[in-house]
């Protein structure tokens, strides 16, 4: 809800949906959820909206699995303060377990790397440190519901570490390299950044 230009940040996400012909949408939604409900309802700009309510917090990967009791098979999963500017289409396999859209970036020390091999499957995710130039995780996934019958897991839990690192080896995690617009508002530069972007 962070307000960009007059919006909220999800607004734009929103649009780009809209722009995708994306019908339906899961909000992962905990503290503060009224605010959200309230002004995006239960259709926003043509696009279904059903709230996934976390009573309490279940960790990324608690809440996606939760927000998946929503859905009939695969989805997209976005992350809400990131806008990856990607052809969601484009990262559907329906051969992997996962597919992860990936950034290249240049001189950063906020994120963790990704590795991938020939066969674009990924073999490592580094931890956070300087980097002159890697790939990160642009926070878009695309997977089945039936990858949580794959793997074991609490009902909290972090998508990041217990699933995409935890099963590295015995799921076939993909990345699909996207040389696009990035934006992640969790810092201030880049929150005010994204106030001049998307004018």
């Amino acid at each position: 809800m962070a307000p960009i230009q007059g919006k909220p940040f999800l607004h734009y996400i929103f649009k780009e949906l809209q722009h995708q012909n994306i019908e339906n949408v899961v909000l992962s939604v905990g503290y503060l959820k009224e605010l959200i409900q309230d002004y995006f309802q239960d259709n926003y700009l043509g696009i279904n909206i059903q709230y996934a309510i976390e009573h309490e917090p279940l960790g990324t990967g608690g809440g996606i699995k939760h927000a998946f009791s929503f859905v009939e098979d695969d989805a997209f999963v976005l992350n809400g303060d990131t806008y990856f500017d990607i052809e969601l289409s484009k990262i559907k396999n329906q051969e992997c377990d996962i597919v992860l859209a990936l950034k290249p970036m240049f001189e950063f020390d906020r994120y963790g790397t990704v590795e991938l091999n020939e066969e674009n499957k990924i073999i490592s995710f580094n931890e956070k440190k300087y980097c002159e130039h890697g790939l990160i995780n642009g926070g878009v996934y695309y997977f089945h519901k039936s990858l949580f019958d794959k793997i074991d897991c609490d009902e909290k839990f972090s998508f990041e570490k217990d699933v995409l690192e935890k099963h590295l080896n015995d799921l076939q995690i993909q990345g699909k390299i996207f040389d696009n617009y990035f934006i992640d508002i969790g810092i201030p530069e880049d929150y005010q950044k994204a106030q001049i972007d998307f004018r």
